[in-house]
């Protein structure tokens, strides 16, 4: 791992030890989502639409609380609960009384429901060391929630006495039986005490006064559990229309909706990304390629169209001219879709305005729009590359700093500067010295292609036009090749000289451009480098 700063971080090594790991900043990974903006604003424009169809279309639920205070059943009802009063009653069963089977199955009737829509709708909240039973309801409307929820808070309160009350008959029913059976003794009794011998008095009077105790304790016990208060509990906070409240925040939900189509609008761009892709950067170029880079040309969007940066252009020039020498033929090649005229066209006249005779190959019919471009690349020219354009100085204003009272404007010098560069020796070709008048017409033949062109002056060399063909006695020969996926005579051309890979960023697939280098190895073509276009603002 190579140390990388703030916000980046490296891949690992390549696997045959060539260098380091490449530093992946944070615009390497936004670039992906950003390229696609497209795809992520459409998904996240679905996921708006359905958050704001939810709100729209689906109900907002209106949620109303009642409270219970649950109490424990004892027999006195004064006798203090204690420190842990949630103990006193084991509020995790009241919590599952509250939801069970009789509460929903009463609810539904009242309302006239499915059972399963009133136990999702019906909530029971258990504050931690209390004895407090919070029921929340949630219904379409304030007047259906705040009826539900008073119902189940009664529903709870009456399923929890019928039960206490339950529980209390077969207590007394058990006390009574006992009773009974201890009172047909006593009566059993009382006859031998009253038929029984002197000698066997006493012992039949010991057994009664003991059967009489315990009659008097049973009819005891069954006095107290009959005078147990089986209430459980009370309703401290009913539900009221003014304190109902919508459930959730509808507001919340679009922006869910929109974040979630965002986030998922990216996922599909990197997934997207994997199964097409696409030269995103420098270093994906040098990957695919495995070729150096002679420059990267940006491109600047106009009302008319889009063009080159031309310092961009001049510098892949320079690049390009240090590593062939004339006569040269290079090939301009492009993988699957991409369209080098413009770059054919900025290379040329980059190439002439230093003293260079350059012929421009094209057999794609593509000849007027490429002179239009060479044409309009020369009047972008700044005086100092073309010296065939007179610098002309601005006329002194009497109200300048420099000028005096009285002056006359100043007027444009009637010599025209030299044709070559300051310091430049004309050369001893006599092709490069000799002028040539500047015709506009094109003369084109079949399918566009130019058949007699005249050339075009740039600096002190000049830009020709034709065919493959009429560029053999030439020097220096760019081809603007189609694209070398359908045709196969841009690698033709690069076999008897070279080539340079114009790789457009965010348009050119890795496997194209993969497949065109190999075939231009296979061909026994080595190509200079590649070229990457990108597009920006101007």
């Amino acid at each position: 791992m190579t140390d990388a700063p703030a916000g980046s971080w490296s891949t690992d090594a390549p696997a045959n030890g060539g260098g380091a790991g490449r530093t992946v900043t944070l615009t390497d990974v936004l670039r992906v989502p950003v390229h696609r903006i497209r795809l992520v604003a459409a998904v996240a424009a679905l996921g708006l639409v359905a958050a704001l169809g939810y709100v729209f279309l689906v109900p907002a639920a209106v949620t109303a609380s009642a409270v219970v205070a649950v109490r424990p059943v004892v027999t006195d009802a004064f006798t203090p609960s204690g420190a842990n009063a949630d103990r006193a009653v084991n509020m995790n069963v009241e919590s599952g009384i509250a939801t069970g089977t009789e509460v929903v199955q009463r609810l539904a009737e009242a309302g006239g429901q499915d059972p399963r829509a009133v136990r999702d709708a019906l909530e029971v909240e258990v504050p931690t060391g209390g004895q407090i039973l919070r029921f929340v309801y949630q219904a379409p409307t304030a007047e259906q929630a705040v009826e539900g929820v008073n119902l189940a808070a009664r529903a709870y309160l009456e399923v929890r006495r019928a039960m206490y009350e339950k529980q209390r008959e077969e207590m007394l029913r058990s006390y009574d039986e006992s009773i009974s059976k201890v009172a047909a003794q006593q009566a059993a009794l009382q006859k031998r005490v009253n038929n029984a011998r002197e000698g066997a008095v006493d012992a039949a009077v010991t057994e009664l006064a003991g059967i009489n105790n315990q009659l008097t304790q049973l009819n005891a016990a069954r006095t107290e559990i009959a005078a147990v208060d089986v209430n459980p509990g009370w309703v401290t906070q009913t539900a009221e229309r003014a304190l109902a409240s919508s459930a959730g925040n509808r507001p919340l939900f679009v922006l869910a909706g929109l974040l979630g189509g965002t986030l998922l609008g990216v996922v599909l761009a990197y997934a997207w990304e994997s199964l097409d892709r696409r030269i995103r950067s420098v270093d994906d170029g040098r990957d695919a390629t495995g070729l150096p880079l002679l420059g990267t040309v940006r491109s600047r969007r106009w009302r008319g169209g889009r063009e080159a940066v031309d310092a961009d252009i001049r510098y892949v020039a320079m690049a390009i001219a240090e590593r062939v020498r004339q006569p040269a033929r290079v090939s301009l090649l492009t993988a699957r879709e991409e369209d080098p005229t413009a770059i054919t066209a900025g290379l040329a006249v980059a190439l002439a305005a230093v003293g260079r005779e350059v012929f421009v190959a094209d057999d794609s019919g593509r000849a007027e729009r490429l002179r239009g471009t060479v044409l309009a690349d020369r009047e972008r020219l700044p005086a100092a590359a073309d010296p065939s354009r007179p610098a002309v100085p601005k006329p002194r204003t009497s109200g300048s700093a420099d000028a005096a009272p009285g002056d006359a404007p100043a007027q444009p010098p009637a010599r025209r500067p030299s044709p070559h560069p300051p310091g430049a020796r004309p050369s001893t070709d006599p092709d490069a010295t000799l002028t040539l008048p500047r015709v506009s017409n094109v003369v084109t033949g079949d399918k566009g292609r130019v058949t007699g062109a005249d050339p075009v002056s740039v600096g002190a060399g000049s830009v020709r036009f034709g065919t493959w063909r009429q560029g053999a006695d030439h020097s220096l020969v760019l081809f603007n090749a189609p694209p070398a996926e359908s045709d196969e005579r841009g690698v033709a051309v690069a076999r008897q000289g070279t080539a340079v890979v114009v790789v457009e960023r965010d348009r050119t697939r890795q496997n194209d451009l993969r497949r065109l280098v190999e075939r231009l190895r296979a061909a026994g073509v080595t190509p200079l480098g590649f070229v990457l276009t990108r597009s920006g603002r101007g």
